[in-house]
């Protein structure tokens, strides 16, 4: 077998990039695509009115979908009916008699459905826009989930169900697609896949994880998704496509299958391109309503959470229909 290549390797030298197109101090890169002309395009594609939040639920009974070495949210109480109970001492005491519930939580930024921050991955000591890799010591002071969150993502969204196109429930393990294949399965929808729509991309795996045990779900771990090529990166920044949204932990399949590196899409797409990646989203319920009624585009909207210099953030994405 052939040793492994570095991820400077295998994107070659001259791979796309995006860094200084929107000047040297940008941190929110191809979501400068989405001005308010786009907003208000994807205004438009708003008919019935349905709403569709899609984040995964935070402890949920069957556990959270996250990444190989995370962990679900520990949610803790501190404060319920029973701190009051006779004999208790410590609960508050205030006037009139109030009684409250309180509790705190130990999560992964990463650890639900979420958006990364541009600096989250990188290689070769540059993060986006070229950035020095050192600002993400103990902070992000560059490209953090920060600047995502002050400026929100809205525009015209559009689903591509290739979970639905191959008639599967959910695709298999290590399942790949590539930008040919999402260009049929848009043209089998009857959906016309323009310049700066914000892409979602159903497999049908988030389905798989609540109904698999955790040990099948999680042996030999490689979800389905995008699969790296250098035709694939520039079918992305030549649509100038400001987010790509997934039912999968990481947007892509795990590995290269050709080469074995890891998530090689995250730095051609996100480090290089500016590409926001926002992963871990439960797209069935809008899945079904645009195959009902052969509607597959719509206002999405999102901001994740506002925490200063975070490598990501949860979010709960709202799709307008």
């Amino acid at each position: 077998m052939s040793e492994t290549p570095t991820m400077a390797e295998l994107l070659g030298a001259d791979t796309p990039s995006n860094w200084g197109k929107w000047g040297p101090d940008d941190e929110v890169g191809s979501l400068n695509y989405l001005d308010a002309a786009q907003v208000l395009r994807g205004a438009q594609h708003i008919r019935s009115g349905e709403v569709f939040p899609l984040q995964a639920a935070m402890g949920h009974p069957h556990g959270d979908p996250v990444f190989p070495g995370r962990e679900s949210i520990n949610r803790t109480v501190v404060w319920d009916e029973s701190s009051w109970d006779e004999g208790k001492e410590g609960a508050p005491a205030f006037p009139g008699g109030l009684h409250y519930a309180d509790d705190k939580a130990e999560i992964f930024l990463q650890g639900s459905t979420q958006y990364d921050a541009l600096g989250h991955v990188w290689y070769d000591d540059k993060i986006w826009n070229g950035y020095d890799a050192r600002t993400t010591v103990d902070v992000l002071s560059k490209a953090s989930v920060q600047p995502i969150a002050e400026r929100g993502v809205v525009g015209r969204g559009v689903l591509i169900d290739m979970a639905r196109h191959r008639g599967k429930r959910w695709l298999d393990k290590g399942e790949t697609f590539d930008h040919n294949d999402l260009e049929a399965a848009a043209k089998a929808q009857g959906v016309e896949l323009g310049q700066r729509d914000i892409l979602l991309i159903r497999t049908g795996f988030l389905t798989y994880f609540y109904e698999t045990p955790a040990e099948e779900f999680y042996a030999n771990f490689v979800e389905p998704g995008l699969t790296y090529s250098r035709e694939l990166v520039e079918w992305f920044q030549n649509r100038e496509i400001p987010n790509l949204i997934t039912d999968t932990i990481a947007n892509e399949v795990t590995a290269n299958p050709e080469t074995g590196v890891l998530l090689p899409l995250h730095c051609a797409l996100m480090r290089n391109l500016g590409v926001v990646l926002t992963e871990i989203c439960i797209l069935d319920k809008l899945a079904d309503a645009c195959a009902a009624d052969n509607r597959w585009d719509f206002l999405y909207t999102a901001a994740p959470l506002n925490v200063v210099g975070g490598s990501g953030a949860p979010v709960n994405p709202v799709v307008i229909r």
